[in-house]
């Protein structure tokens, strides 16, 4: 069923930037790497802040950098598109769940505003839609928020590429997983999700050892979904 009286005020976007905040050294470390890993490229200081703010994908931009190479070729390109389609295929059930919230706001408003969806303000948004909130500038403020701080720690992260010959060396590597095994925290509620998120976890990693590449983030994300959707609590 579709809420009603859902509404939009600037206390609301101020309220979901705060909430953001917690998220935001995880953010700046991301967006710092990204520069990293797109300087170490070879793309331009113009390419890595356009594909930083304008694909604003985070853990798909990561992977689309493992994939590209220069010069740029048709297989490479589809590649990328491949790749960066199947980490962002979560998208679609992460919109869904918020359909009870936005379906009340004109497609308009909704459309625009979802560009700013991401798994932190996804995460912030349904935690207080389920304490009741029906503002929805909580949700537009915490993605207008990300999306800002995303574009700016990037700029320093490229400018720091140079200087860093081996990003490894230094854990960088590390902090993707890491901002996104933390994230997960906030959504586990028992035994269904330690249940199904221990099947995609041994599905994609038997998968990435027998197969390589991507396709572990199908297999895993699909085991976990049948394993959530026929488990009794």
């Amino acid at each position: 069923m579709l809420e009603r009286n859902v509404t939009l005020s600037f206390k609301g976007c101020v309220q979901g930037a705060l909430l953001c905040l917690p998220g935001f050294p995880g953010v700046v470390a991301l967006g710092v790497v990204f520069g990293t890993v797109a300087a170490q490229k070879g793309l331009t200081f113009l390419e890595t802040i356009m594909i930083n703010s304008l694909v604003f994908a985070g853990a798909s931009q990561f992977v689309a950098m493992e994939v590209y190479s220069d010069p740029l070729t048709w297989g490479t390109l589809i590649a990328m598109v491949g790749v960066t389609a199947a980490v962002n295929m979560r998208m679609l059930l992460i919109g869904a769940s918020l359909r009870p919230w936005l379906g009340q706001v004109p497609a308009y408003k909704t459309y625009p505003a979802l560009y700013f969806l991401t798994d932190l303000n996804w995460l912030i948004s349904l935690s207080e839609y389920e304490k009741g909130t029906r503002d929805w500038g909580v949700y537009l403020g915490s993605g207008l928020f990300t999306w800002t701080v995303w574009s700016l720690s990037v700029i320093p992260g490229y400018f720091a590429g140079s200087l860093i010959s081996d990003p490894k060396a230094f854990g960088l590597d590390v902090i993707l997983p890491a901002f996104f095994a933390a994230l997960l925290v906030p959504l586990w509620k028992g035994k269904r999700q330690t249940v199904s998120w221990l099947v995609a976890g041994a599905v994609a990693t038997t998968t990435w050892a027998l197969v390589g590449g991507y396709w572990s983030i199908f297999t895993g994300a699909i085991a976990g979904a049948l394993a959530g959707a026929y488990l009794d609590d």
